[in-house]
């Protein structure tokens, strides 16, 4: 089970990645910048870099489920 501190909601729309809102700047609708392909390989062990385009904030993906994006730091 994903801790919820740590984690942070995604929706896949027409083939890319959003979040609601960015966790450090608040910007509301974020394009990530991750392909839905990766998430697959972010399941099965490999870390990825996130950077938040709106504020240029850095989190490591560490997993990932159908609805959030399990990182390195508190987000909550």
């Amino acid at each position: 089970m994903i801790p919820f501190e740590k984690s942070w909601p995604y929706d896949i729309i027409m083939g890319d990645l959003y979040a609601p809102t960015c966790p450090f700047c608040k910007t509301d609708n974020v394009l990530l910048p991750v392909r839905p392909k990766e998430l697959q390989d972010i399941r099965d062990g490999m870390k990825r870099l996130l950077v938040f385009p709106c504020c240029y904030n850095k989190v490591t993906l560490l997993d990932a489920d159908n609805d959030y994006l399990l990182t390195d730091q508190v987000l909550r």
